[in-house]
């Protein structure tokens, strides 16, 4: 039976990888997960699947997510990050495992928004079981040496912290609703929507002054002195040293060049307590790199921790590298006796050769033309 026109295509946001493209992502993630693992990181993988009630609290947009029954009428989600299937493995079967854990990923993530791709590939890592400012600079290093460790130029990686924000809103008193509001503002770079907010918001021209000058606070440590003259509140003096110092650890790892701080970054989720970042490449509006602390998380989980770590979205990041030529078999292997050929491609196999069978009879020009179409490097005759 013929398929409907529906049948012929894939859902929005989906996407086919063609043998070249999938070329290009699993060197990627080879090379990225062998960093990783340098740097002391072990892999783990989850379920696509997660119960609702696992990843849903934690979500921005309830709508976000994929979601159906299973059979005993449990509502189920695909999962839309690592970072929450990963506090649940944690806090269940490597319960009394020796913290801190060092763990690192590759798999597919689902979100059903509005954006362009809405499954894509994610690499990443999570640090659990220490606070030290030294383990957010570690994976801030570690984020930035795997995007540079691809040979991508002219990146750039932008530092800010969640306790700046909470704390000026704290402050001023700001009403839960109204800081929600801004904070989803903030984090999907809507200026317009964040300037519409504030001026609505009722509250002192001072904070509304300091609130949309936040997010254009950007450069160096000179910035985080601004941001003490504005407040003696001991939670903002914490998130601003807390900055500090780990901005001067990146020194120490060589990377401080490549990172600017960043005081109007939100990130997206609703676990995100302290140190965030994002990573940028030439030519793509978005972040690329997406991390930071969540020290509350696990204790939703019934084991806290403190926690840090980030995820690079591989998938998005394919359009930055040519295609290369796939490549073909070692050899092809023809002839005119099936079972001749047959028993001489077993033996080449055995021997860790790549061989194509041709499954029909040809001469030598005939096997000459699809070795070149096919890019295979030998061809041999068995007669």
């Amino acid at each position: 039976m013929l398929r409907t026109n529906l049948g012929l295509r894939i859902p929005m946001g989906m996407r086919d990888l063609l043998p070249e493209e999938v070329a290009v992502q699993e060197r990627l993630e080879t090379q990225i997960l062998t960093l990783f693992r340098q740097w002391s990181y072990q892999k783990v993988l989850t379920p696509t699947l997660e119960f609702s009630a696992c990843v849903q609290p934690d979500v921005e947009q309830d709508d976000s997510l994929y979601k159906f029954f299973d059979r005993n009428g449990h509502i189920l989600a695909m999962r839309p990050e690592l970072t929450i299937p990963i506090a649940r493995l944690v806090s269940t079967r490597m319960r009394g495992a020796e913290f801190p854990l060092r763990l690192c990923y590759g798999a597919d993530v689902y979100r059903n928004t509005t954006v362009r791709h809405r499954e894509f590939r994610q690499v990443g890592v999570e640090l659990v079981g220490s606070d030290q400012e030294l383990a957010d600079a570690e994976v801030i290093a570690l984020a930035v040496e795997a995007i540079a460790g691809l040979g991508l130029k002219n990146y750039q990686f932008n530092l800010g912290h969640m306790g700046i924000f909470s704390g000026l809103m704290l402050e001023a008193g700001v009403d839960e609703g109204i800081q929600a509001n801004l904070e989803e503002a903030l984090a999907r770079k809507d200026m317009v929507g964040v300037e519409s907010l504030v001026r609505q918001s009722g509250l002192p021209g001072r904070v509304q002054e300091l609130l949309l000058h936040l997010p254009h606070l950007h450069g160096g440590e000179e910035i985080l002195d601004e941001v003490l003259g504005w407040s003696e509140r001991p939670a903002i003096r914490e998130a601003v040293e807390s900055l500090r110092r780990i901005y001067r650890y990146l020194n120490d790892f060589g990377i401080q060049a490549n990172v600017s701080l960043d005081l109007g970054i939100l990130r997206g989720f609703s676990y995100y307590t302290g140190a965030v970042f994002e990573g940028y490449v030439p030519g793509m509006g978005f972040p690329v790199v997406e991390g930071g602390r969540y020290d509350a998380l696990y204790a939703d989980f019934g084991v806290p921790q403190p926690a840090t770590g980030f995820a690079i979205h591989l998938g998005n990041l394919l359009e930055q590298f040519p295609l290369p030529t796939v490549e073909g078999a070692d050899i092809l292997v023809y002839g005119s006796d099936a079972g001749q050929i047959i028993r001489q491609c077993q033996v080449l196999r055995a021997k860790g050769k790549r061989v194509e069978m041709a499954l029909e009879t040809m001469e030598n020009e005939a096997a000459q033309l699809v070795a070149r179409q096919k890019n295979i490097k030998e061809i041999l005759c068995v007669e």
